[in-house]
């Protein structure tokens, strides 16, 4: 079996994580800050040292800034719905986002958001004048993915961040796609909040991620979502402003969360120069070997450097799910197709309704996985 879904989670996950789960519940187990005793302490010690790890590998001085959340999707909802007011804001965003940030948006948008949306090229890049222009006074956020899970593009944060801060507007960035996968520095791009996923580039379980939020930014400019029990301030019947709590309620996923550490902390030893590095190069030589192929239609840019591993592509007659389905049962190769819950993404690409074949390598891959990847297509697209 050859898994190459790592867009979608990643598999399979380093030992280290798994046994910082079991080791949780049985060694740990107490509910983080909520009691004194012993199990209570070394379960809140466990998620504070996430904190710190995480704000290690983002470039951050504050763990208490990095808000834990369920995933990616929660931590984009926190940030949009509690920071904007769709009677008075604007929002600027981009042709290749994701449900997780357009549903939001569409749904504040019918409450009265003026919204946006920048077209990018055919092969995801967005043109930065096109940004530029919609940007003009009265913005209030930019709302851009790291990189498209369709395509795998790359956006320019750091120059979005410099137009957004020079029309007077902030950035959230959506790093599902990037975080553990490309080096990160949030302050040094100019980025003002960042919404993280655990269960994919981070190697951790499923149920984790969070919203890393800049320190220049005041505690409560965003208002909590949801509210609730937060073993702070537990004599006040209103929800406390200091981060993270404000943001943070009822019982967090602590098992996850230290499987979350334990990526981290597996990655940081490992260097996510080197981590970068090794998915290029299996990125760079399955565009390559695919784009030799009669038929086959690969999508993004040519060339590696601007890219993640996530790589779409079609083969002309044949219907994505056909292709899908014969890579499973013919070759055991596991991809996934279809719009990959981004159909603005797939508008922009010319691929919709149908969508694409995504094949994403992963730091468990082989270039010799590649190679019988490209086989495969080949013959598929041969008969």
């Amino acid at each position: 079996m050859i898994y190459l879904d790592h867009a979608a989670t990643s598999w399979p996950k380093p030992p280290a994580v798994i046994r910082a789960m079991t080791d949780f519940m049985e060694r740990a187990g107490g509910n983080p800050g909520r009691s004194g005793h012993r199990l209570s302490i070394d379960a809140g010690r466990i998620v504070y040292e996430t904190r710190e790890l995480l704000a290690q590998l983002f470039g951050a001085d504050d763990p208490l800034r990095v808000v834990l959340t369920p995933n990616v999707t929660y931590a984009l909802n926190i940030a949009m719905l509690g920071l904007l007011d769709p009677v008075r804001d604007r929002v600027v965003t981009t042709g290749i986002e994701h449900n997780s940030v357009m549903r939001p948006l569409r749904a504040l948008e019918e409450r009265g958001l003026a919204l946006e949306v920048v077209p990018c090229g055919p092969d995801g890049q967005l043109d930065l004048d096109a940004l530029a222009a919609a940007l003009r006074p009265g913005a209030r956020l930019v709302v851009a993915s790291h990189a498209s899970n369709v395509m795998g593009t790359l956006l320019a944060v750091q120059e979005i961040a410099a137009l957004a801060h020079a029309a007077g507007a902030l950035l959230l960035v959506d790093a599902a796609q990037t975080a553990g996968v490309l080096p990160i520095d949030a302050t040094a791009l100019g980025i003002d909040l960042l919404a993280f996923t655990g269960h994919k580039g981070l190697l951790g379980p499923p149920g984790t991620g969070g919203l890393l939020i800049a320190p220049h930014l005041a505690p409560d400019l965003i208002r909590p979502i949801y509210m609730g029990g937060t073993g702070s301030r537990s004599e006040e019947e209103r929800q406390p402003e200091m981060l993270p709590d404000s943001l943070e309620c009822g019982t967090g996923n602590g098992p996850g969360i230290a499987g979350l550490g334990a990526g981290v902390r597996y990655l940081l030893e490992r260097g996510i120069p080197a981590v970068r590095a090794h998915e290029q190069a299996l990125a760079q030589r399955l565009i390559d070997g695919l784009r030799q192929i009669p038929g086959v239609t690969v999508y993004g840019p040519p060339d590696a450097a601007l890219r993640t591993a996530a790589i779409s592509l079609r083969i002309e007659g044949h219907s994505v799910s056909e292709v899908g389905w014969r890579l499973d049962e013919e070759h055991g190769i596991l991809c996934r197709v279809g719009l990959h819950c981004a159909p603005a993404a797939h508008r922009t690409l010319g691929t919709f309704p149908e969508g694409t074949v995504r094949l994403a390598a992963g730091l468990s891959n082989t270039v010799e996985e590649m190679d019988a990847a490209i086989a495969a297509v080949r013959q598929i697209a041969a008969g």
